[in-house]
């Protein structure tokens, strides 16, 4: 019931935009001949309008994936570089929260481990609104970090890598069937930067699936129990994307076309020293505004990255 009410909310907003745009066809040949400045001026804001909600909801069926309307669980991982690579997943995190904010998504932490001296050597954190997958899958990849280091006292120039993992927040039941044996489940204190921030009880889980070898751990939640119900939720939804790239991989290889291994590797490059660039190594796709993206300007690389997957319409 719940899929019929959402395909039958589409189907009438695209008869309602139908409507609208006869109406406006209507109106425009009526105006044609006697028309003043303003109502011209008028005609062509709403228009606009129209071409604007036009593409909006063009866009919207690019993301016809069968999770593309879920949220989001994002996780960030540090790669090589020690310090400098656990900062660059905090300015990620940051990035990412920021483009969160600007979209009226909802966020919430779910797990985080500190890193040594500065930075985050990982986080997990969901993003909750409508086709937050969607547009987050573009983000799948390693990030690449060009810039001079603050932590480097003779001001040297260091790459920094990071891993984004993006997974559609399943929370109704799916076709991924877990075998309570096949789990293992560890429980320890909450980490913290330290002091009060330290947890005193055992509240925090960590959970490992044996036949993949898939770890989630959660901490953030108030109870044992809500951390592991969200550990476990996070877990189905790597599983069920774990299957999905099986399935992408055997129809690539019946078609004949190369599966790269370690998909997306290197997907985005964000340099700050010598110059400032931001590029999609994938779709090409290049700003020089590098701060604007890193304060979650990301619209652009997400549409150009979905364009390029399916081919412009």
């Amino acid at each position: 019931m719940q899929e019929l009410s959402a395909l039958q909310t589409q189907v009438n907003r695209w008869h309602a935009l139908n409507q609208q745009v006869q109406e406006m066809h209507d109106l425009v040949e009526l105006s044609m001949y006697e028309v003043s400045n303003d109502e011209e001026k008028e005609l062509e804001h709403e228009i606009e309008s129209l071409a604007r909600r036009l593409g909006k909801m063009e866009f919207h069926v690019v993301l016809s994936g069968k999770h593309d309307p879920d949220d989001a669980v994002v996780s960030i991982s540090a790669g090589a570089g020690g310090t400098e690579s656990q900062d660059w997943v905090e300015m990620l995190l940051r990035m990412y929260l920021r483009w969160a904010e600007d979209s009226g998504y909802g966020t919430e932490l779910l797990d985080q481990l500190y890193g040594e001296g500065a930075g985050l050597k990982s986080v997990t954190f969901s993003i909750m609104g409508d086709y937050a997958y969607g547009y987050l899958k573009a983000e799948r990849g390693v990030h690449r970090l060009v810039r001079i280091s603050p932590f480097d006292s003779n001001n040297r120039r260091h790459t920094s890598f990071a891993l984004v993992e993006v997974i559609p927040d399943i929370r109704t039941e799916i076709e991924i069937e877990i075998d309570p044996d096949n789990l293992e489940f560890d429980v320890f204190r909450a980490s913290g930067a330290g002091g009060q921030h330290v947890q005193k009880n055992a509240t925090a889980i960590r959970v490992r699936h044996l036949p993949t070898g898939i770890t989630v751990s959660c901490q953030n939640q108030r109870s044992l129990v809500q951390n592991k119900e969200t550990a476990l939720r996070i877990l189905r939804g790597r599983l069920y994307d774990l299957e999905q790239q099986r399935i992408e991989a055997e129809q690539a290889r019946l078609k004949g076309k190369h599966v790269e291994a370690g998909w997306g590797n290197q997907i985005r490059s964000y340099v700050l020293h010598p110059y400032k660039m931001v590029k999609d190594h994938r779709t090409g796709y290049e700003v020089n505004n590098a701060e604007d993206v890193l304060d979650g300007e990301l619209d652009k690389f997400i549409r150009a990255f979905l364009r390029h997957k399916i081919g412009t319409w």
